[in-house]
């Protein structure tokens, strides 16, 4: 339907800040409504007439603004706050005119849309993100412990690495003279423990989830590559959502800022680190997958049992992943002297178009 009006609304919690920009005067309104967004909202836009086209920016207020408007026939979009022009000059910031300058932006189609995921697709990304919250939680709280005894002048010498069995005993036995400092010790200790018991217990959630979650199939296919299991392949599916919505490998890779950046001028082409967009937890998910390339391709009896009972062009598809990022790996680092994370990304790139392909076997 061609559209006779283009709202642009700055959505809170209490209020929402409505600017409407008519097709065909060109005139321009701002409203101010306050209650609850799907209460007053949607029968505002009801009330501007047939063929208005609304959008919000992506935030604390979810998704849910947009999923009443489709169930009312309304076309409400949500955009991605970070690709929003902006003018460098441009110092007022209002709720009013941000929802002006969306209508503006909207019109001019300037805006680039996120895909509004369905509930239960959303439920098991808020429990994916939770469980990465507790990850950088956990490394803080380690941090903080191994400072302290550093300062102390408590070092593990082994065997083994630090946070292994052998290394979590030797941190009970620990014992201080003053009271301040088994105090600290404490403190710092428990920190850790419960941190790492509810990570644990997240990790379970997820592998029972897994099965039932909406990406079910393409999850037990990306499990047929080496470096990832259930945690990596439900964060990746629940952050890349639905793989066909990129026409090719390329585009996967650039929503995970993964591709390089680039400034070019006439005949001066330039390229510098990847541009880091889209999703952190996908991108850190994929280069960590890929670093697993260095070692020589093999099927170990973990990748076996997980490739079992899955579709055999997958699992082709996996050992054909394995020996290409394997050649990639000693090609950069070892023959181009690249450093071992450039690589590593490098590989991760192409990790990401191998998953495109087996995710999206018919």
């Amino acid at each position: 339907m061609q559209a006779t009006a283009f709202a642009g609304l700055d959505v809170h919690a209490a209020q929402t800040h409505a600017g409407i920009l008519d097709h065909r005067t060109g005139e321009l309104l701002r409203r101010r409504l306050k209650g609850d967004p799907v209460r007053v909202v949607l029968p505002f836009l009801e009330g501007l007439g047939p063929g208005v086209r609304a959008v919000y920016e992506a935030g604390p207020t979810g998704f849910a603004l947009a999923r009443a408007a489709a169930e009312r026939g309304l076309d409400v979009r949500v955009c991605a706050p970070g690709l929003i022009p902006k003018k460098p000059a441009d110092r007022v910031k209002t709720d009013a005119r941000d929802a002006e300058r969306l209508a503006r932006l909207l019109a001019a189609g300037e805006l680039s849309f996120v895909r509004v995921p369905a509930i239960a697709e959303e439920q098991v990304r808020d429990l994916v993100r939770a469980r990465e919250d507790l990850r950088k939680d956990l490394n803080r709280a380690r941090q903080r412990l191994s400072h302290f005894l550093r300062r102390r002048g408590a070092s593990f010498r082994g065997p083994g690495r630090a946070w292994t069995v052998a290394h979590r005993r030797w941190l009970r036995g620990l014992a201080f003279a003053d009271v301040a400092s088994r105090a600290t010790f404490a403190d710092y200790l428990a920190a850790v423990e419960a941190i790492a018991q509810r990570r644990d217990t997240l990790d379970r959630t997820l592998a029972e989830v897994a099965p039932e979650s909406p990406w079910a199939e393409t999850i037990a296919r990306l499990r047929c590559f080496r470096g990832i299991d259930t945690l990596a392949a439900i964060g990746l599916c629940s952050e890349v959502g639905d793989f066909a919505r990129f026409q090719k490998p390329a585009q996967l890779s650039g929503f995970l800022g993964l591709v390089p950046s680039e400034r070019t001028s006439d005949e001066k082409r330039r390229q510098g680190a990847i541009t880091k967009a889209g999703p952190e937890h996908s991108r850190r998910l994929l280069v960590e997958a890929a670093k697993h390339v260095w070692r020589r391709p093999a099927v170990s009896e973990e990748l076996r049992r997980r490739q079992a009972d899955q579709d055999p062009r997958v699992c082709a598809l996996a050992w054909r992943a394995q020996r290409r990022l394997h050649r990639q790996w000693e090609k950069l680092f070892l023959r181009r002297g690249k450093p071992a994370n450039v690589a590593a990304v490098a590989c991760a790139r192409e990790l990401a178009g191998f998953l495109w392909e087996a995710a999206l076997i018919d």
